[in-house]
């Protein structure tokens, strides 16, 4: 009968200090994952590189030109994403941290 005592406190716990860092570092692979899968990194990189490293006389210019109007394109729809992504990730640990008062909520009141 002791031990039901201090469910409470493992609980709150559990919820509101080890669950968040669990999620916390799940996002972070999640956000890795992301970067990896549509190479965002990449893109910065080779941002002022010929597309397809092509430096034949007459079409560095032009290469040049494609690469960086299409890696600009690239970039602005990863960060689009990647922004949708992150206020995705807080709104579920929002939600997460809320969802016991918010049951308790509904319950009682």
């Amino acid at each position: 009968m002791t031990a039901y005592i201090g469910l409470p406190v493992a609980f709150l716990r559990y919820w509101y200090i080890d669950a968040p860092k669990e999620i916390l570092l799940f996002f972070d692979s999640l956000n890795t994952a992301f970067f990896q899968l549509f190479s965002l990194p990449l893109f910065l990189k080779t941002f002022f590189k010929p597309i397809k490293n092509e430096y034949r006389k007459g079409l560095v210019g032009f290469s040049l030109g494609m690469g960086i109007g299409i890696k600009t394109v690239l970039i602005l729809f990863d960060l689009a994403m990647f922004g949708i992504l992150l206020a995705s990730e807080v709104a579920f640990l929002l939600f997460f941290l809320a969802f016991p008062i918010l049951t308790i909520r509904v319950l009682f009141v």
